[in-house]
């Protein structure tokens, strides 16, 4: 019964922090936003290219919906740079399957989340899992790594399957520089994972070494 308490109010407190980022998000205007993704794509393409010491691989993306930091130009970013870049897909299970994208590709609303997905010929984790680094969506991370997502636990169950695999693929997770939060604000349970890094229109941050 303590456990399920516990669990309620880690589930109470991560939709408070969604709330209120989300809200705030939603304030920031065309041109701020834009020149955040101006900023990520640069910051992103560095950081991808640092990893691969300027040689091409695949790196998995998402294409950002709403109020999201956006990473549309991020996403073409690296495929000009000669990358190949996998968006993800929603499957039954809070599965995640992955796409290649292309600046050709179709996109449909998913059926099991509120975001858009590629049209394509899907791959499974063990695709994703070659990747040579990672990027995820986020709505707040703290200095330890502890990661509030979208509540759907898609990622959380991805990363899991990496884990169990025992990849460990470069991850960062993408949010506005104000969503970095100080230790200790957002609870972490057993099946969060947390991560290592996080991209912001300021830049790349490690979080290992906090």
């Amino acid at each position: 019964m303590e456990g399920s308490n516990v669990h309620q109010d880690s589930t109470a407190a991560k939709d408070s922090i969604r709330a209120a980022h989300r809200q705030h998000r939603a304030s920031l205007t065309v041109q701020e936003r834009e020149a955040a993704a101006a900023a990520l794509a640069r910051h992103g393409l560095a950081w991808a290219r640092s990893i691969t010491a300027g040689t091409p691989g695949t790196v998995c993306v998402y294409l950002s919906v709403g109020f999201e930091p956006p990473t549309l130009r991020l996403i073409e970013a690296l495929h000009g740079a000669g990358h190949s870049v996998l968006l993800p897909v929603c499957e039954p299970g809070r599965e995640l399957a992955w796409v290649y994208w292309s600046p050709a590709a179709e996109f449909e609303r998913s059926p099991f989340a509120p975001i858009l997905e590629p049209v394509g010929d899907r791959h499974g984790p063990e695709t994703a899992g070659g990747a040579a680094a990672l990027f995820i969506p986020a709505t707040a991370v703290d200095v330890e790594g502890n990661r509030v997502g979208q509540g759907g636990g898609y990622y959380d169950k991805f990363l899991g399957h990496l884990a169990t695999a025992g990849k460990e693929i470069p991850l960062a997770a993408v949010i506005y520089d104000e969503e970095l939060l100080p230790a200790g604000r957002i609870p972490a349970e057993a099946f969060d994972r947390p991560v290592p890094a996080v991209l912001t229109p300021g830049g790349l941050r490690e979080l290992s070494s906090e």
